[in-house]
């Protein structure tokens, strides 16, 4: 193609500066490279920090949500200081900034929990009263609904920080995303791996999306070979679920699509926050129907819950 990047006018890939975003960074390179032949200094990752990455003496909820893991990066998108953001899909809202669009996907990783803890195989073995640390909303009220006898602590930080506090005894197990554990090379340090049907994930959970301004044909035109189709149907859905749900970090749900030759199969749930209670369904449908599907289980979960449920 045209005005390919190159050493001297290298494409510019923003990202968050911890390691699991910085590998994230450097597979979105890799894959352009390969796509492209082009060589590494043809792109220089731009390492920025987010007002999430540095509050980590309170929940992200009390904060602002899912936006202080983006804003800075998409303003210095917006802005031309980097040419395209890489993401964990998971901590996206679900409407970009004017201006900017997420329509390029990695091929998505392993979407389960993954259970760690010094001391109990799996969350049924946890003893009663044993301490959990976890910063999400979803595993909190998840983990209350099956184990209502364990106690539940914020637990702030990227991997290496949780399974730090967990090795100084703050708490005798957490959860980690499976996709970041193996992503990192560490998926030993999960006792085990949550199938969904336990624990349904996140929203989104183990993808990785590339955020672009919309009206840079140039950088589309680079991004397209190396976006997963698969994974952007079942996000169409996911999102559109969430999306529906007006999701947020004071919101906890969970979805999951899975696709199965040209039809898709999501499912959903929300909680209280306090694990009390859980509505859950599930829809089939062909894969183009995909983002109505998600709206449709949405608006069924809420329209069972009544209003006041998540108060």
């Amino acid at each position: 193609m045209q005005d390919q990047p190159t050493p001297d006018r290298p494409l510019k890939i923003g990202t968050r500066g911890s390691p699991l975003a910085l590998w994230q960074a450097h597979e979105t390179r890799r894959r352009l490279m390969a796509a492209h032949d082009l060589p590494e200094a043809a792109f220089e990752i731009v390492a920025i920090k987010v007002l999430g990455d540095q509050i980590l003496d309170r929940a992200l909820r009390e904060a602002g949500g899912k936006g202080l893991f983006t804003r800075e990066i998409e303003e210095a998108l917006a802005d031309g200081a980097i040419d395209i953001a890489v993401h964990s899909m998971k901590d996206m809202p679900t409407v970009q900034p004017d201006g900017l669009v997420i329509d390029c996907y990695l091929p998505r990783a392993d979407v389960r929990d993954g259970f760690v803890s010094p001391v109990a195989g799996g969350i049924a073995d946890l003893p009663a009263g044993a301490v959990v640390g976890s910063s999400s909303l979803r595993r909190r009220a998840q983990l209350a609904l099956r184990r209502p006898d364990l106690r539940l602590v914020e637990f702030r930080g990227n991997v290496q920080t949780r399974l730090r506090k967990l090795d100084d005894g703050v708490a005798q197990a957490t959860f980690l995303a499976m996709a970041g554990l193996t992503r990192l090379g560490m998926a030993h340090v999960a006792r085990s791996a949550i199938a969904p049907e336990e624990m349904l994930p996140a929203v989104a959970q183990g993808a990785i999306g590339v955020e672009r301004r919309a009206a840079d044909d140039r950088v589309a035109a680079l991004l397209a070979p190396i976006h997963d189709r698969p994974t952007g149907h079942q996000l169409a859905a996911e999102r559109a679920f969430l999306a529906t749900l007006d999701g947020s970090c004071e919101t906890p749900m969970a979805g999951l699509a899975v696709l199965s030759g040209d039809s898709l199969w999501l499912r959903g749930e929300i909680l209280r926050p306090d694990g009390s209670a859980c509505i859950a369904g599930e829809r089939r449908g062909p894969i183009a129907d995909g983002p109505a599907l998600g709206t449709d289980l949405a608006q069924d979960l809420l329209g069972r819950a009544g209003p006041g449920f998540f108060g």
